[in-house]
């Protein structure tokens, strides 16, 4: 049973024991990044529960070992949402599958066994130590029953959470199932700035893009009005063509009927000039016979 942690009969399950969550800055950040990143990991499950430094109680029995709070565990199965702490019995009886304890320089070995031993107890399935002072990754994965070591770590595949650790000379590199690394809150900041930054220029590019498309629709209607605006001149033109050519057509009936009358006034001149001709020839003809005759036409009275 944890020693900070006193049995109150009003209170029989604590959501503190008034120790703090880590004792150094380097164990805070990686308790920090690894807990975080498994929220990110898993944001669009929402049937894994992640959570950091929050009390599991696996049994209603207060007497026996624990609880603990691991620095970070996954539970598959269980909806996400606020605990005070995790109580199995009320959670479908579902215990964390995968658990993540990040050592400090207080940390005994006794301690470390008792933790392993509460963890296999309860049916861990993954279990995770990680010493940041000395960058040492230990693994137990849950074999044949029980919570076995693993001997090859460098490159491992956690079997339920799909992300990969790798231990470098400097430090343990972890990376999610895209390949992306773990990173630090700042980083994630960062990360999360460099996105909406790049969100924003995809979002003004996409509004030049549409300013531009609508630049050329409005040219292309205008080009269409423009072109419609000639055609209507065009057919203007023809109609006003026609209607001189038409007024020209009717100008040159009009003078073909003028020109008519005048042949026909000529023709009613000529055939009144003709008349009077014959009737002069007639009548020098009559003359001459009168004369021949003895009688002078010219003469009052018509007698010579």
């Amino acid at each position: 049973m944890n020693p900070l942690l006193r049995i109150d009969p009003d209170d029989p399950y604590p959501e503190s024991d008034g120790a703090p969550m880590a004792e150094n800055t380097l164990q805070f950040d990686w308790i920090v990044k690894i807990k975080e990143n498994l929220e990110i990991l898993f944001a669009d499950r929402p049937d894994v529960f992640v959570a950091g430094d929050l009390f599991w109680y696996p049994v209603p029995d207060r007497h026996v070992i624990g609880p603990l709070a691991p620095d970070a565990m996954v539970v598959f199965g269980r909806p996400k949402g606020p605990r005070g702490s995790y109580r199995q019995w009320e959670e479908a009886d579902i215990g964390p599958q995968v658990v993540f304890e990040v050592l400090s320089p207080s940390n005994s070995a006794k301690e470390m066994r008792d933790k392993l031993e509460f963890y296999d107890t309860y049916g861990v399935e993954e279990y995770y130590v990680y010493d940041p002072a000395h960058n040492r990754l230990e693994i137990w994965i849950r074999q044949a029953g029980q919570l076995r070591p693993v001997s090859h770590l460098n490159g491992w595949t956690s079997p339920r959470l799909g992300i990969r650790f790798a231990v470098r000379p400097e430090t343990l590199e972890i990376f999610d199932p895209a390949g992306r690394p773990f990173a630090s809150p700042v980083e994630l900041a960062r990360q999360a700035e460099q996105e909406r930054l790049r969100a924003e220029q995809e979002r003004l590019r996409a509004e030049q893009e549409w300013l531009r498309a609508e630049q050329e629709r409005v040219r292309a209607e205008q080009e269409r009005l423009r072109a419609e605006q000639e055609q209507l001149r065009a057919e203007q033109a023809d109609e006003r063509a026609d209607r001189e050519r038409l007024r020209a057509e009717q100008a040159d009936e009009r003078a073909d009927r003028e020109r008519l009358r005048a042949e026909q006034a000529d023709e009613r001149a000529d055939r009144a000039r003709l008349g009077a001709e014959q009737e002069h020839q007639r009548a020098e003809q009559l003359a001459q016979r009168l004369r021949a005759l003895g009688i002078d036409p010219d003469a009052p009275d018509g007698l010579g």
